[in-house]
């Protein structure tokens, strides 16, 4: 009953197909599909799979050549986080392997000319998920009619496409290639293709060509926005170009799955593409997996559900306090729990904001003395043990061993726990002044009260602001805690409300020099610690404010000069220099790294890594390592 139903959803979103002539290549027919292709809904796989598919050669990576079928059972916590399927999809133009090298994947090829002219080329023959031709015309028409349209974009093109201001030149000289150019370097448009949420630099043009201006005329557009009782075509066109949330059953896609379920509340389901552009060495076409079935549950029930058998595959929403009870459950849960080394720069860490529109806390937080004694106070290792059973690296925030920029002193400055030189610290500020129950005082008297606010999400955040609270007294600070919904906690840390926050470390804890260090300078408002700053940056000086402490001037000055760096070498010391200054500066206080993340996997499911790196940025968390590639046995 499942798989007509799903086929029956899926096919709500395919069209027409315009029938080809058989390749001579021979593959097996899906048998999830075969119906379909019998009744002539559907051309035969042969004629599905681009002219030139990707051929996965799994035995190469010491993996098994699988099988088509099954349903996968996995969860989340809220119901737009269907959008994780595109991160676990990771069908990319350019993706990131196994090695962390960024190979072409949608693309069959391209070629880089000095980090300054990118051509790619795309298959022959590949088709998006309704059975249209994808072709330089879907990148034209976003380059051309979503991008660079004002009423769609008002913003214009997104940031990397920006070098020093200007924007790329850029070309389709056939069906099949598309051409972008600068005059200078942009060593970060091949990265930024590869990440977990990709830019989409195309789109499927001939599905929204209907709902642009350009394309239909006035009268069409009016009967279509009255039907979706909306104001103006912009705004119809937005909410159906969605290709990130992942959300519009109608909307044609390239990942290996494609949602099956219209509206969907607390279940939804997600069907192989027929026209997925990747094959094993065998011609049989990926996903292995027929039917991801996608749960939306409360937070504090995905340890209890994993427990009790009821996902296939499952991280996300599990922190390492639940690795003992998902251990005792699997005898009967008929799973095993894997432990995968975490890429976040750090697990915990807090945020002083520097841009808090209170003018004395302001001078207080930018004052780096008060940021190191903060960290130098706090006993990592009782963190440690308490939280993670000594499995974690104590330290501040930087990046991990597997990165070249990796230090070790940066990983101890100010965060080996010295209480004397914490409070000489805050003595040598002015802060020596205390009340009458022994907390510092500002210069204009108040006590030195610190709110640290937080997602309410995770457990072992608030266990560790517990000890933390202990620390910071021994300093004659008081730190109070408060919970908040994690969509408030961003809005008030983005308009200088919050005083300090606490989130992960960098997603992306392993650079290399071809990453963009964007996310150590002040270039984005989700860093916690310089909101304002990252606004002025990514609205080019309408909003927020402009860097005004030396080395956040600095980090800026050094993120620019590594876009214009021609060499690796060059690039290399721009960003041991950031990494630097950030654990000299202490703009975030990192407690740890390396905590291992509990993946639940059931017995059935074959090609998951016994070891491996569960990273937002490089990764997709499960991306890198292709879902589409994991199989059920019986």
């Amino acid at each position: 009953m499942l798989k007509t139903q799903v086929v029956a959803f899926a096919f709500a979103a395919l069209g027409t197909f315009g029938f080809t002539a058989a390749l001579a290549t021979e593959y097996p027919e899906s048998a999830f599909w075969q119906e379909e292709v019998n009744a002539g809904n559907l051309p035969p796989v042969a004629e599905r799979v681009p002219t030139v598919p990707k051929v996965v050669d799994l035995t190469l990576r010491n993996r098994e050549v699988g099988q088509q079928g099954g349903t996968l059972r996995t969860m989340v916590t809220r119901s737009k986080d269907v959008r994780q399927m595109v991160v676990y999809g990771y069908a990319r133009l350019i993706g990131y392997n196994e090695r962390y090298e960024l190979v072409p994947d949608i693309l069959e090829a391209f070629e880089n000319e000095d980090d300054k002219k990118f051509t790619m080329h795309l298959r022959p023959g590949h088709k998006w998920s309704d059975g249209h031709p994808f072709t330089s015309e879907d990148f034209r028409y976003w380059w051309e009619d979503v991008a660079n349209n004002e009423l769609l974009s008002p913003s214009g093109p997104v940031d990397f496409l920006r070098v020093e201001g200007e924007l790329p030149k850029v070309s389709f000289p056939d069906a099949q290639t598309v051409i972008y150019e600068w005059s200078k370097p942009n060593p970060q448009f091949l990265q930024m293709l590869a990440e977990a949420r990709p830019p989409f630099i195309y789109r499927p043009a001939h599905q929204l060509k209907p709902y642009h201006a350009d394309y239909t005329d006035e009268e069409t557009l009016s009967d279509l926005l009255y039907e979706a009782r909306v104001r103006s075509w912009a705004a119809l066109h937005n909410r159906l170009d969605n290709m990130y949330k992942f959300d519009n059953p109608d909307l044609a896609t390239l990942q290996p799955w494609m949602l099956a379920t219209k509206d969907g509340k607390s279940r939804f389901l997600f069907v192989r593409n027929p026209f997925y552009h990747r094959v094993d060495t065998n011609g049989v076409q990926l996903p292995y997996i027929d039917v991801v079935e996608m749960q939306v549950v409360a937070p504090g029930l995905v340890a209890a559900k994993a427990n009790a058998g009821e996902v296939d595959l499952q991280a996300r929403g599990l922190d390492f306090k639940d690795a003992a009870i998902l251990k005792k459950g699997e005898a009967t849960g008929n799973y095993e729990t894997k432990l995968w080394a975490n890429g976040t720069a750090s697990q915990i860490a807090i945020y002083p904001n520097l841009n808090y529109h209170d003018d004395m806390w302001r001078e207080t937080l930018r004052d780096v003395r008060f940021r190191r004694a903060l960290s130098l106070a706090i006993n990592r290792k009782i963190i440690n043990r308490g939280l993670y059973f000594g499995l974690a690296k104590e330290g501040g925030m930087t990046v991990l061993p597997i990165s070249p920029f990796y230090k070790e002193e940066n990983r101890k400055a100010w965060a080996v726990r010295d209480v004397a030189q914490a409070n000489a610290l805050l003595d040598e500020m002015g802060l020596d002044q205390r009340d009458k129950d022994g907390y510092r005082l500002l210069p204009d008297g108040r006590p030195v009260w610190v709110v640290v606010e937080t997602a309410g999400e995770r457990q072992e955040v608030e266990n560790a602001l517990q000890i933390i609270i202990d620390n910071w007294a021994e300093l004659g600070v008081k730190l109070i805690m408060r919970p908040l919904e994690r969509d408030i906690l961003r809005n008030r840390v983005y308009s200088g409300e919050s005083m300090m926050s606490t989130w992960f470390g960098w997603d992306n804890g392993l650079p290399q020099t071809y990453t963009s260090p964007g996310y150590l300078a002040p270039w984005d408002q989700a860093f916690q610690s310089w909101p304002m700053w990252g606004q002025y940056h990514q609205t080019h000086g309408e909003v927020g404010e402009a860097p005004d402490m030396d080395a956040a001037i600095e980090l800026n000055d050094l993120a620019h000069e590594w876009t214009r760096a021609f060499s690796a070498v060059e690039r290399g010391a721009i960003w041991q220099k950031m990494v630097d200054i950030h654990a000299d500066n202490v703009f975030a206080i990192g407690l740890l790294n390396g905590a291992p993340q509990p993946v639940v996997v059931s017995n059935r499911l074959r090609n998951v890594p016994e070891k491996a790196i569960w990273a937002w940025s490089p990764g997709a968390h499960f991306g890198v390592h292709r879902p589409d590639e994991f199989f059920f046995v019986e």
